[in-house]
């Protein structure tokens, strides 16, 4: 496996910032560009269809003008699926949306909706598109993700990073790195996220299949105490110690 594990920082959060005022500020994409400085890998974003947080606008210019790729999440709907093609991002996400959530609560139920899913492969990979699906430690799941000609998959770390007691900790992890040495076994290329932060990165970070890292909202959080350059550096600081531990 590449000793590296690429850090893509999701700047939803600055949007969600900006629109509880419905101003200008603070902009993602100033956002998108000192992650980039900083030495992110890429930019995540993702575009809800009740536009909470990213706008339209916002996916656009981001695209148009950052100097390294765009990771689009986006819900498995026709309207997002437009936007995609129009718009041309390094890689599309497909992840679950519920108007009433706070945050995605889970991972996509691929096994459910795959002749859907391989259509919307269809469209996204015929514009030369990456194509992935954001889904739970579950070996079901990832079975149907290649089944429906999925790239990669995004290993839902949410209920990882939300666990207080250290056993379940443990067990929970030992899930995801199960799934992510099977998905690998699979020919899929794997990517973990939602929820981490500096500590609870490095054990994710350790597991070896992991190549790709979502992160969002604890930069966001950490920002407004380091500001966004040393937020981002700080995380992929934790990300290099759990890949120095992968050799122990």
């Amino acid at each position: 496996m590449e000793n590296k594990v690429r850090l893509f920082v999701n700047v939803d959060h600055v949007a969600t910032i900006r629109e509880a005022r419905k101003t200008v500020e603070p902009d993602p994409l100033e956002a998108a560009l000192l992650a980039e400085n900083a030495g992110a890998d890429g930019i995540t974003v993702h575009l809800r269809e009740d536009r909470r947080h990213i706008q339209d606008h916002d996916v656009s210019r981001i695209r148009e003008k950052i100097k390294t790729v765009l990771n689009l999440e986006m819900a498995a709907v026709d309207e997002m699926v437009q936007i995609a093609l129009k718009t041309k991002p390094y890689q599309v996400s497909l992840v679950p949306e519920k108007r009433q959530e706070i945050t995605t609560e889970g991972g996509l139920n691929v096994v459910k909706q795959k002749d859907h899913l391989k259509k919307i492969r269809d469209q996204i990979q015929s514009q030369g598109i990456r194509f992935s699906l954001f889904v739970d430690a579950d070996f079901q799941q990832i079975d149907a993700s290649r089944e429906v000609g999925a790239e990669s998959i995004e290993i839902n770390t949410g209920l990882y990073s939300e666990l207080k007691g250290s056993e379940t900790v443990i067990q929970e992890l030992k899930k995801i790195r199960n799934s992510a040495r099977h998905a690998s076994e699979q020919g899929l290329r794997v990517f973990a996220g939602h929820g981490l932060t500096d500590e609870n990165v490095v054990a994710i970070a350790e597991i070896a299949e992991v190549e790709e890292l979502n992160i969002g909202h604890s930069l966001v959080s950490r920002s407004v105490y380091y500001g966004f350059e040393q937020a981002v550096r700080n995380m992929m600081q934790a990300i290099q110690k759990g890949i120095a531990q992968r050799a122990n």
